[in-house]
């Protein structure tokens, strides 16, 4: 499922340094540490060696010139490497952190000692050093990420996952940070599950552009079949599901609209949507949106029905963390009486990915009180076996804060006898999870994605955006 981007990260580079170490321990790891993240593809940032010594960040001089380089390439830098080939100087660290002004994530590495070079020409004691650079860090309030050994060579696979698991990190909060969100229509009246405080998202640099619903259907009603966009967006429909039973037109409505969605994102510059559909959408245009709510969320700009403005940044998050699509789904029935496992189910909008045996269909629940005819467009289709990260981003409006809950778990192959877009979840402690949820007040919807990247976001979204954050 994974649709993860080529173009490198970058990242800025710090070598801390000592005097009484031995300097070359700078100039070997500065070529050691330049070919691991350019095979990574990551694209690094850092003083050249004669820069100053060795390209080591030492003095207070040192720190400025660092903190020149990164400010030069504020817009790039998505993050800042610490490297501690010895015990480095703790001050140089924070001064070019702190001058820099990045507010970027910033993850700390040292270098192991040999047992058999522990004499006073090949010794690090970047052990100590890392203890000193984390507590200068903290006195001067700057956000950090470690790494899961405390000293770990940069060759060592640990190394290797934790550094994958940053640059998901810096995504994540790079994102989140300047997020664009387009609220088409308003809540539906009976689903004040999805309230939610544009106020309290904005404080977190999270924007919400809204627009009627009425804009957009109004839009879609001017235009005809013989619209050359109209024409083109029916033939991305085409190639994108079989279009099963559904009439020619109502796949010519679902088109139109889809123009005017499309249209809407690229005006206002969106990364995500959340859209009305419960059942105005249905009773005046006379279909559903889910098939352009997938699309959107396979080509990485996630949308949400009901408004769930809330719930669109929660797969926004976790696409970030991933580079795969998201879905956003009911904890819908139990599984039997399998206390582990439940069923995961909506009308039909999650993204192709989830959906291997994708075809247009119709929403027989919201039908009975619609007209079934008038509900064609949600997708039909079941989620095979797969890794599975779920969770949710909520604003608790009576706290003035945002929180969040994230799990892992596994999607399931077992049989499952109903219609819509429907997967089987099973999850360690589900009923604690259940309660967890219920208590707390959160909302019926919850998150999926196709990966194990719960311990990315419970970093991006605690440490680094400072949310409360429950992990099952």
């Amino acid at each position: 499922m994974s649709k993860k981007e080529s173009a490198p990260i970058s990242l800025g580079v710090i070598i801390g340094n000592r005097d009484f170490f031995p300097d070359r321990l700078v100039a070997e790891s500065q070529v050691e540490i330049i070919d691991i993240l350019k095979s990574q593809n990551v694209n690094p940032i850092l003083l050249e060696t004669e820069e100053t010594k060795l390209g080591g960040v030492e003095t207070f001089q040192d720190a400025r010139k660092c903190a020149d380089l990164f400010k030069k390439h504020r817009d790039q830098i998505s993050g800042i490497l610490v490297i501690l080939p010895n015990f480095g100087d703790e001050r140089g660290v924070a001064e070019t952190l702190k001058l820099a002004g990045l507010n970027v994530p910033v993850l700390i590495q040292a270098y192991p000692d040999d047992l058999n070079k522990l004499d006073v020409a090949r010794r690090r004691d970047s052990w100590c050093g890392k203890i000193s650079v984390c507590n200068n860090l903290y006195q001067f309030g700057i956000k950090y990420t470690l790494t899961t050994k405390h000293v770990v060579h940069p060759t060592d696979p640990s190394f290797t996952q934790d550094l994958q698991n940053f640059i998901g990190v810096c995504r994540v909060v790079r994102g989140l940070q300047n997020v664009r969100i387009g609220a088409v229509g308003a809540r539906p009246g009976g689903f004040n599950t999805v309230r939610y405080s544009e106020k309290i998202l904005q404080r977190n640099g999270i924007s919400v552009v809204t627009v009627d619903l009425s804009e957009i259907l109004g839009n879609a009603n001017k235009l005809t079949k013989d619209d050359i966009s109209v024409k083109n967006r029916l033939d991305a429909i085409k190639a994108y599901t079989p279009t099963g039973r559904t009439p020619d037109e109502k796949l010519v409505q679902i088109a139109k609209l889809d123009v005017v969605l499309n249209d809407f994102v690229e005006q206002n510059s969106l990364d995500a949507t959340a859209i009305q559909c419960w059942t105005s959408i249905q009773q005046n245009y006379g279909c559903n949106v889910c098939t352009s709510m997938s699309m959107m969320s396979e080509n990485m700009l996630p949308s949400a029905c009901e408004v769930d403005v809330t719930g669109t940044l929660s797969m926004y998050a976790m696409q970030l963390a991933s580079g795969s699509p998201s879905a956003l789904v009911d904890w819908n029935n139990n599984y039997a009486d399998d206390e582990n496992k439940c069923v995961l189910f909506h009308c039909g909008n999650w993204a192709k990915s989830f959906l291997p045996d994708i075809e247009i269909s119709t929403a027989p629940i919201l039908g009975t009180s619609v007209g079934e005819e008038n509900t064609y467009g949600a997708l039909s289709g079941r989620t095979p076996a797969s890794p599975l990260t779920f969770g949710r981003i909520s604003t608790d409006d009576s706290k003035g804060i945002i929180k969040a809950y994230i799990g892992e778990g596994r999607l399931t192959d077992d049989v499952l006898n109903t219609f819509g877009n429907r997967a089987v979840a099973q999850i360690p402690n589900l009923q604690g999870l259940m309660q967890y949820v219920c208590r707390n007040g959160f909302e019926h919807h919850v998150v999926m994605n196709a990966s194990k990247t719960a311990g990315i976001l419970k970093e991006a979204f605690e440490n680094y955006m400072g949310w409360d954050v429950y992990e099952h």
